[in-house]
């Protein structure tokens, strides 16, 4: 008899020592499948915030088609502070007038305030505080080429529009002449995110050299 009783102790025991093995393995899967979750997670936030920055980029991009006239006046210089709109902007242009007061303001700058909103995400909002666009998003309009309209020249502007925001992983950091939002994200430019696109912008009323 207690031959029997000493089996079935070892008998459960055994048991005993399964599930545990059993609920560690089941642990350890638990916080890889946590882990896989939250990195799928990070790269949909990633996703999302590039998809963002494509639409910001073209919709400033036929702003200035669109009033091709004065492109020239959507330009942030490299050396204004700060040389960016969206982040850190105050709102206001060199010659004193303000998107507060759009009684004051150009087509141009009109559109500038519309395009500054949005980079601050101000089409969704969460608690008051605006959550629609990209972390830290920024938006740089730069002149690459003058526009020489010169007869038999006709050169056309070329103005370089850039979205800046911050990644939330270190990836590569962006070419040298994708300047915007440079030194905003920490001392790691990795982090940085920019995509840009160049846009020319032709002069209807030139005369082109003669065949």
């Amino acid at each position: 008899m207690l031959t029997v009783r000493a089996a079935r102790g070892r008998q459960a025991g055994m048991t005993m020592l399964e599930v545990l093995v059993t609920l560690v393995i089941l642990a350890f899967g638990l916080l890889g499948l946590a882990g896989l979750h939250i990195k799928i997670q990070t790269l949909d936030m990633e996703a999302y915030q590039r998809a963002q920055a494509i639409l910001l980029l073209r919709d400033m991009a036929e702003r200035i088609k669109a009033n091709s006239a004065n492109a020239a006046s959507y330009e942030r210089a490299a050396d204004a502070v700060p040389p960016h709109y969206g982040t850190d902007w105050d709102r206001t242009f060199p010659n004193t007038h303000e998107c507060a007061d759009p009684s004051t303001t150009t087509w141009a700058e009109k559109d500038i305030c519309a395009w500054d909103d949005t980079l601050k995400g101000a089409s969704e909002s969460s608690s008051g505080t605006k959550v629609g666009a990209m972390i830290g998003a920024r938006g740089c309009i730069r002149q690459i080429t003058a526009p020489d309209p010169t007869a038999g020249i006709c050169q056309p502007g070329i103005y370089r529009v850039s979205v800046a925001w911050q990644g939330l992983f270190a990836t590569t950091a962006p070419v040298a002449g994708l300047s915007c939002g440079a030194t905003k994200y920490g001392a790691n430019e990795a982090i940085r995110r920019v995509i840009s696109n160049d846009i020319a912008v032709g002069l209807p009323s030139c005369m082109p050299a003669a065949l």
